[in-house]
């Protein structure tokens, strides 16, 4: 049953350590901005932000940082937000894309997205200190398609081409593995043998999406091999439920995280699909008034790599608006945790320091 408790946007949960505080909305000048809306009030969509993979992974570059010290070169930004990504820079965090950027005998971490062998190798070969932050639902694709490879399989891939977690998992095999994008591509594609095929996905996929391409591979490749359990992640399958269930209740919905992320920009396709107005922002600073004049059900949620503080601006940003009302919907709890590679634990007070990410 849903959660049905109201309370005052301004009973403000400080970020937890280490994490910076809350910037403040930038003021319209001596515009008005409250929304007129009369009885106007925000629905929480329930789960939503980070899931477990994003904690682990972001856990990783600060426990490197707290025990080898700064730079730390992470391959590829450790998550597709900005606001983690530039908070992680600000503490000794260097991105790259190119191993050839890195200094002999430095500390690397590969982002949640997973590489490519041909990465895990260089690095390998190259000798640096490797901390692996891929998403262990992203690993576990990646095992899949080394076993099947192993007994002659080949692949149908369904994913969006440049993505880095699709770069990672067709990285895995020399030859041998096709990218669908669309019911279009899966027409289009040329496997060597028919007997033996498998299909995998990007794991940050829409479950919807996913099923209709899935359809039409069945279609043509009648013997094709699914996958044991889907492989579109628990964290996004919840959090796309969660926006269906949101996006009935409300006039307006608002998707907190950033451009980059597939997760996120999937939350917005799914509840723009449903009819609601949508709207995907990177931070409370564009939030627009007029987004919710005459709107009294606003929604907000936000994607597995956005942050609870970037929703928390968003609230008081709204409540600056005039809209201090915010119920949180019922969800399934999410109580997943991924254990950390070897080679991070912490002693005495840097361990302590860092006990809120866990």
């Amino acid at each position: 049953s849903a959660d049905t408790s109201v309370r005052s946007v301004g009973a403000h949960v400080p970020p937890p350590p280490g994490r910076p505080k809350a910037e403040a909305a930038p003021s319209g000048g001596s515009a008005d901005t409250s929304v007129r809306s009369v009885g106007a009030h925000i629905l929480l969509a329930e789960p939503r932000g980070f899931c477990a993979g994003v904690d682990r992974a972001i856990e990783i570059v600060e426990r490197a940082l707290a025990k080898f010290g700064a730079p730390i070169y992470v391959r590829h930004e450790i998550v597709h937000n900005t606001y983690v990504v530039n908070d992680l820079k600000a503490k000794g965090a260097i991105y790259i894309e190119d191993l050839a950027e890195v200094p002999p005998g430095a500390t690397l971490v590969f982002s949640a997205h997973g590489v490519p062998k041909s990465v895990e190798q260089e690095a390998q070969r190259r000798g640096f200190t490797v901390f692996n932050a891929t998403c262990p639902l992203v690993t576990k694709v990646h095992v899949e398609v080394a076993k099947l490879h192993r007994e002659g399989y080949e692949f149908i891939m369904i994913g969006h081409k440049g993505h880095p977690e699709v770069e990672g998992t067709m990285g895995q095999l020399d030859v041998g593995i096709h990218l669908v994008q669309d019911v279009a591509d899966v027409a289009r594609i040329q496997p060597a043998q028919h007997d033996k095929l498998a299909v995998v996905t990007q794991t940050t996929l829409s479950v919807d999406d996913t099923a209709e391409i899935m359809a039409a591979i069945k279609a043509r490749f009648p013997k094709i091999r699914e996958p044991k359990q889907q492989d579109i992640c628990y964290a996004t399958q919840n959090r796309q439920d969660a926006v269906k269930l949101l996006t009935r209740q409300v006039d307006v919905v608002i998707v907190v995280g950033s451009p980059t992320s597939s997760n996120t920009n999937r939350l917005r396709e799914v509840a723009q699909k449903l009819g609601t107005t949508t709207h995907m922002i990177d931070s409370a600073a564009e939030l627009r008034p007029e987004w919710f004049a005459g709107t009294p059900r606003i929604g907000v949620t936000a994607g597995a790599s956005a942050p609870e503080i970037l929703v928390r601006q968003v609230l008081e940003r709204l409540e600056d608006m005039g809209i201090t009302s915010v119920r949180k919907l019922g969800g399934i709890p999410e109580t997943m945790k991924f254990p950390l590679p070897k080679g991070l634990k912490l002693i005495g007070e840097a361990e302590s320091q860092l006990q809120h990410l866990r």
